[in-house]
């Protein structure tokens, strides 16, 4: 399961992207962009985040997950769609020479501190 793998990383960066002046600050939320391509399994990557913060200045934030579709343009007639299924060939002209322009995405988009005034 690679989920484990990736919630480590997640909480490596949010725990390094904390200004020194803020480390007992409380992380709220942690959200993600995670494309359908990144055969992330959503609900997996959740447990593995929360198994993981405990006892960390991250345990008890919320891992929040946008998934972003696989969207893709293509080359010779300039369509573009959103892919939905296995078949990555254009849906107006059945063309295989396409470039996927979303739906690899693996990044922190944000990272929500408590308010601490």
């Amino acid at each position: 399961m690679h989920e484990m793998g990736i919630a480590m990383q997640v909480l490596k960066i949010a725990s390094a992207s904390v200004p020194d002046d803020m480390k007992d600050a409380r992380v709220e939320k942690v959200n993600l962009k995670v494309g359908k391509l990144a055969a992330v399994v959503p609900k997996s990557l959740r447990f593995c985040f929360e198994i993981i913060t405990k006892d960390t200045p991250l345990a008890g934030a919320s891992l929040v997950i946008e998934e972003v579709p696989v969207i893709a343009e293509c080359n010779e007639c300039g369509n573009r769609w959103t892919i939905s299924g296995p078949v990555f060939k254009c849906s107006r002209c059945d063309s295989g020479a396409i470039n996927v322009l979303s739906g690899q995405e693996l990044e922190i988009s944000s990272i929500e501190i408590e308010d601490i005034d």
